[in-house]
């Protein structure tokens, strides 16, 4: 973080320090986490890893996810990338978990390739893998990771030669053929810290110049009210769907505006986040009788369009945090616990007016710990650490296993599907752990996470 931004921060914790307490949601007051606590929460967080994982390593080692019911494996394309080894790997070197990564690390070094006949969605494969293999990387030296990445990264860059610069959707890993011209605005403007990064550690700019102008693109098309849409084509750059709000499809995008300023220094990410957050803050955000919500409005318009908000809007508050705007990262996440507990757990969707489901399943997402890991980050103040605690003994009453985690179906009955994504070992375990163990675990001074939580070092001099 550079030091204007820390300054910035700074400044917001100490004029936000009579408000958050003001505002305390929660019913009960926060207690008190003396070091040991905290500690002995950062352990319950790791041995449930290690729960999960021992039964990757047993049921499906080799194989891109476990199936947590049937003790089977699923491999996204037919062919295994090793998606939950890449995405786990750096949770267990933050973790301390040496003979576990050290295992997880060799397997990648001598059994992943890319050289396969096998279309790919460039968004996941990026944000996972490429991110992955670097974050690994930096916190490992091992070469090899590197290696793999910018083999991934070439096989990768067909994806950009579009007539707008936005990426196709797909990409063959062995022949560089591209395909889907739909597309939004996270997938377009979700890659510029992984191939930033790329570009920083190889010295190649190729990298980090598509992504920024994929991003651009997508800026440079906002309505005249500064906001993006839900969906467009990447060839004609025309918008599809004019539903604008913090959601899924286009959340990502505005977090690596945020980030890529972070991390990089950029100030045209810096230019692009300033009016973008203002224009979510005049049409998005809204006081509503249940709290203060980020819901959808008209791009064009600014009409409200739907009181709707969801487990991957819960991001939003970490960005508010990040970005110095404690007082409304404080509210936001008192809502999102709102939400969090209408079912015990949080739902996909819910409507904020009446804080009705919408959408009843829970596949084991990270957002709403991740703001609560940045707000107890940026403000010491206990009752995050709380509000973790409630998240992490609701994720195991409900979704723990005889030998993993399972997502559910449908909150409300708590029923499980036979699903754990690989961003539960990545995201969700390493916010819980991250939550509670030692404040330099990782240096947000010189990290900035993914959007799969994979942490990049600023290990070079910003331009």
């Amino acid at each position: 973080m550079n030091r204007k931004l820390l300054v910035v921060v700074l400044m917001a914790v100490v004029g936000s320090s009579v408000s958050l307490a003001q505002s305390n949601a929660m019913s009960q007051a926060a207690g008190q986490w003396s070091e040991a606590d905290r500690a002995q929460m950062a352990n319950r967080v790791r041995q449930e890893f290690l729960h999960a994982w021992d039964s990757y390593k047993q049921y499906a080692w080799g194989h891109d996810e476990l199936r947590p019911l049937s003790k089977g494996y699923f491999d996204w394309y037919g062919k295994s990338l090793l998606m939950t080894p890449v995405d786990a790997l750096d949770t267990m070197v933050l973790m301390g978990l040496k003979d576990q990564a050290a295992e997880d690390r060799e397997l990648i070094d001598t059994k992943l390739s890319f050289d396969q006949d096998i279309y790919v969605k460039n968004f996941e494969i990026t944000i996972r893998m490429l991110g992955g293999l670097l974050s690994s990387y930096q916190l490992t030296g091992d070469k090899r990771l590197l290696a793999l990445a910018e083999d991934l990264g070439n096989r990768l860059l067909p994806v950009f030669n579009s007539p707008t610069g936005m990426p196709y959707v797909n990409v063959n890993l062995k022949t560089g053929a591209v395909r889907g011209v739909q597309s939004n605005p996270a997938e377009v403007g979700t890659l510029l810290i992984e191939f930033g990064t790329l570009s920083k550690l190889t010295g190649n700019p190729v990298y980090y110049q598509k992504a920024k102008r994929a991003a651009v693109a997508v800026y440079d098309r906002r309505s005249s009210l500064g906001l993006v849409g839900a969906a467009i084509n990447i060839e004609t750059g025309k918008w599809l769907d004019a539903d604008s709000s913090v959601a899924g499809g286009i959340d990502s995008y505005y977090e690596y505006l945020l980030k890529s300023w972070l991390l990089f220094g950029d100030k045209d990410c810096q230019r692009m986040w300033d009016a973008s957050i203002k224009a979510l803050n005049q049409y998005s955000a809204d006081e509503a009788a249940t709290g203060l919500w980020y819901g959808h409005a008209n791009m064009n318009t600014g009409a409200r369009t739907e009181t709707y908000f969801g487990a991957l809007d819960a991001f939003f508050p970490g960005e508010l945090a990040l970005s110095g705007d404690l007082k409304r990262a404080a509210r936001l996440e008192d809502s999102c616990y709102k939400m969090w507990n209408v079912a015990g757990i949080e739902p996909e969707v819910i409507n904020y007016s009446n804080m009705k489901i919408v959408s009843p399943a829970y596949p084991l997402r990270p957002e709403i710990i991740e703001s609560d890991y940045y707000l107890y980050h940026f403000t010491g103040n206990p009752r995050w650490l709380d509000m973790g605690k409630t998240y992490f003994d609701n994720l195991v009453k409900y979704c723990r296993t005889d030998v993993a985690y399972a997502a559910l179906s449908n909150v409300e009955t708590k029923e499980k599907t036979d699903d754990m994504e690989s961003f539960f070992f990545a995201e969700t375990l390493k916010y819980l752990y991250l939550l509670y163990a030692p404040p330099d675990t990782v240096d947000l001074s010189k990290a900035v996470f993914n959007t799969e939580a994979h942490p990049m070092q600023r290990t070079w001099k910003n331009h």
